[in-house]
């Protein structure tokens, strides 16, 4: 990300939600169910430490989230569940998950929390400012998720205790744009996100140029709509258009935003809104004759519809995975405080083609397994917010 931006993004999150959702990366593993979310604290299911064993010879681990907590079903939730794979590997681990409701505390209610934990796990753009905090404390690690760290200018930095990943949700946007191309009846499709922070904004590009591409190279025809009335601006105040909610957790707009496009004639809608895109499914659902792409995680079940289904597939960024290879690294003392920025070519992004967990045709998994391999070597670099290319005229189109 453009170190100039973090300022802007940390001065707006002060005053909004934080996006939820939205291996080879496309048969992702089974969501773990995590505890029923309460107000403030959540105590989540610690694992029994064996006989002979002390809790400190595990580790202690802290996961601190967004007002959707880690039972929310996506991106939390995906977050958490790499924490349980660790303790299903590490018996002696713990963890507790705290559920922070004012997203302006963030940053403090980590610090309140620090000094009994020796991991913690931020998920969101929100935690940027925990910098301070981790050289204050050099012992502590950090697992930053979506953001990387930020000094009290807004400048991007380094530590050597903070372990921060970033997604190329481009590349995943591309493969929802693909299969949204190649699987429209009525040649109209599109994609309704939360707010135009650079991640929304990726997956926004991406699903254009993967359109462009199918439309070029795979025989369709097929039109992205995009409403003038719901264009985002980005960060840097740029109308990037789309279609924008403005909001992570307004369904009752999210649904009008779907409502919207579906009488614009399209049939697949592509949600990467948070929980803004619960109103998204809902009008789809209603509508009865449109298929909605899901993001992040799989959200297949989500999609249940009587006796039928309407999503058709998931793209993804695979945070379970990235998590719980932190917390192996941290056991093994191989752990290494970087800022990354993951793709396809370490299974951090993808779709899902896993039977029953999708809807695709067998030209459509074909098309997409092809692309998706030119994607992971890097012959096809889909556009995003500040990558330098668009979505009519990027490296592999």
């Amino acid at each position: 990300m453009n170190k100039k931006l973090v300022a802007c993004l940390l001065a707006i999150l002060m005053v909004v939600g934080i996006l939820g959702a939205c291996t080879t990366t496309n048969q992702p593993e089974p969501s773990t169910t995590a505890p029923a979310d309460t107000a403030g604290e959540e105590s989540a299911p610690s694992s029994t430490i064996p006989a002979g064993e002390t809790e400190e010879q595990g580790l202690k681990i802290a996961i601190v989230t967004s007002p959707s907590g880690v039972d929310d079903g996506s991106f939390n939730q995906d977050n958490y569940n790499g924490i349980l794979d660790f303790i299903a590997e590490n018996p002696s681990a713990t963890v507790k998950a705290i559920r922070e409701l004012d997203v302006a505390n963030s940053v403090q209610a980590v610090a309140n929390i620090l000094a009994d934990y020796d991991v913690i796990v931020l998920p969101g753009f929100q935690f940027a400012g925990v910098y301070s905090l981790a050289v204050e404390n050099p012992e502590k690690r950090f697992i930053l998720v979506d953001t990387f760290p930020s000094d009290a200018d807004g400048n991007e930095v380094e530590a050597d205790n903070i372990y921060a990943m970033l997604f190329a949700e481009e590349e995943s946007g591309f493969f929802a744009g693909i299969a949204a191309a190649m699987e429209t009846k009525t040649g109209k499709v599109a994609s309704v996100h939360g707010i135009a922070y650079p991640s929304n904004v990726n997956y926004q590009y991406g699903f254009q140029s993967g359109v462009n591409y199918a439309n070029k190279h795979l025989g369709t025809n097929a039109e992205v709509v995009q409403l003038p009335s719901y264009a985002g601006t980005d960060v840097t105040g740029a109308n990037v258009g789309g279609n924008y909610v403005g909001d992570f957790s307004d369904e009752a707009k999210g649904k009008v935003v779907g409502e919207a496009l579906l009488n614009e004639g399209c049939d697949i809608i592509f949600v990467a809104a948070g929980a803004s895109g619960n109103g998204v499914f809902t009008a789809v659902k209603e509508h009865g004759k449109s298929f909605v792409i899901g993001c992040d995680v799989d959200q297949y079940d989500d999609g249940a519809n009587g006796s039928s289904n309407i999503v058709l597939t998931s793209v993804l960024k695979v945070m379970r995975s990235n998590v719980k290879a932190q917390l192996d690294a941290i056991k093994a003392g191989t752990f290494k405080g970087q800022n990354v920025v993951l793709h396809a070519d370490t299974d951090s992004t993808g779709y899902v083609s896993a039977e029953g967990r999708h809807q695709l045709s067998e030209n459509t998994l074909k098309a997409l397994e092809e692309v998706y391999q030119l994607v992971k070597n890097g012959t096809i670099v889909p556009a995003a917010n500040f990558n330098g290319h668009t979505p009519d005229n990027f490296p592999g189109l």
